[in-house]
């Protein structure tokens, strides 16, 4: 009898591991060794929880709320949402419309569930957040890629979308603000890649995490918002992780059409089930407890704005490295190319003689570039900084 076991899965075999983790998880290695590392690898706040977020977790905890709640979410939760989108944006939807997931990343994936088949094709923008293209995949979809680099701040153009959509494109991924450039689109410019996408009937799947981390008097747009043509379309994803410091609670929302949303929910009653019940309430009280809420984000946006300038006003004091400014989330994409080394080969080597981490632009569809995430202290960023500079002095 032979003792070979089938093979894995066509998924398991060609699914790429997250390369920001895989990066994060060497220099937290690297540290538990008692190596001094700086690292820029992580998309996570350096930050705690607001207290009184974690008090009405705590509170939930105690009452008794550990069981199943509705897969979409506890309804106040649901409505809590709803109506921050129509305050913030004058966006007017229903509860129904509502998915809460556990995390950011599985609304997308389940948003691509929904609206993919075998056969189909995604538009994903890069440099695109590293897991785009495997959800793509996982959903049975193809990735087609459309760069746009530091010549256009990061930002496609309407022709640019419109070159790459075929009789085989069902969605379009927009990421404003984006990971890993911290690019924001104009209402003005989104308008008219929407425009695109409605010409052609494409699904939008708007990813909008970092929508509340923004700078210089930038606004971020809700796609929904642009045109009721838009509206029919767009799957808007957002969460509570970065703007809120809550990335290990795992919450993230969809909003979305009705239709869609009520596939979302199904898909996600035979995969999870409901987000840990008790941490809604934490999510709800960072929802209504606005003012507790407002100062908690202001002290970190504050934070966030004085790392960014220091840390993009040092990179391009470093001769060879250019660096556009992001006006939102908490990442600078640098380009590093005048140094002769691919980024895979330049970051190995600065984190193995210089102990800096940071995470390759092939990793996100660019090559060229590396990614720094600045949601890490001052004291870190200046040591860093300084030891990028020696390195680079050094080729």
């Amino acid at each position: 009898m032979s003792t070979l076991l089938p093979s894995l899965s066509t998924w398991a075999r060609n699914i790429s591991p997250s390369p920001t983790l895989a990066v994060d998880a060497k220099a937290k290695a690297m540290q538990a060794a008692g190596e001094d590392v700086c690292s820029f690898a992580a998309g996570e706040p350096d930050f705690d929880t607001p207290e009184h977020i974690k008090d009405a977790c705590i509170a939930a905890l105690k009452a008794g709320k550990t069981k199943y709640s509705p897969t979409a979410g506890i309804e106040p939760l649901r409505q809590a949402i709803v109506d921050r989108y129509a305050a913030e944006y004058g966006l007017k939807a229903a509860p129904a419309q509502v998915v809460v997931s556990p995390g950011g990343k599985f609304n997308c994936y389940l948003g691509l569930l929904a609206t993919c088949s075998p056969g189909d094709e995604v538009i994903v923008p890069a440099p695109y957040w590293v897991s785009y293209p495997e959800m793509v995949k996982l959903a049975g979809a193809t990735p087609k890629f459309v760069l746009a680099d530091d010549r256009t701040a990061f930002r496609l153009t309407p022709a640019m979308v419109e070159a790459a959509v075929t009789p085989k494109t069902k969605v379009l991924i927009l990421n404003s603000p984006s990971n890993p450039t911290g690019a924001v689109y104009s209402r003005a410019e989104l308008a008219e890649i929407v425009a695109v996408a409605v010409k052609h009937n494409l699904y939008i799947l708007s990813d909008e995490m970092y929508e509340h981390l923004i700078y210089d008097g930038a606004k971020p747009t809700c796609v929904a918002t642009l045109s009721k043509e838009a509206e029919a379309r767009t799957i808007v994803v957002a969460g509570f992780s970065k703007t809120y410091a809550m990335t290990g609670w795992r919450i993230g929302t969809t909003l979305a059409p009705l239709a869609i949303a009520k596939a979302i929910t199904e898909l996600q009653s035979q995969m999870t089930s409901n987000v840990a019940t008790f941490g809604q309430f934490g999510a709800l009280a960072a929802l209504k407890e606005k003012e507790k809420t407002a100062a908690s984000v202001k002290t970190m946006l504050g934070a966030f704005d004085r790392r960014r300038k220091n840390l993009h006003a040092e990179l391009n004091r470093i001769k060879g490295v250019s660096c556009v400014l992001a006006q939102g989330a908490f990442y600078l994409f640098p380009n590093i190319s005048s140094f002769g080394l691919s980024d895979v080969e330049f970051c190995s080597r600065l984190l193995d003689s210089e102990k800096v981490a940071a995470v390759p632009g092939s990793a996100f569809g660019a090559e060229g570039y590396v990614r720094l995430s600045y949601a890490t202290s001052d004291e870190i960023i200046a040591k860093g900084v300084g030891r990028l500079a020696k390195f680079c002095g050094s080729l």
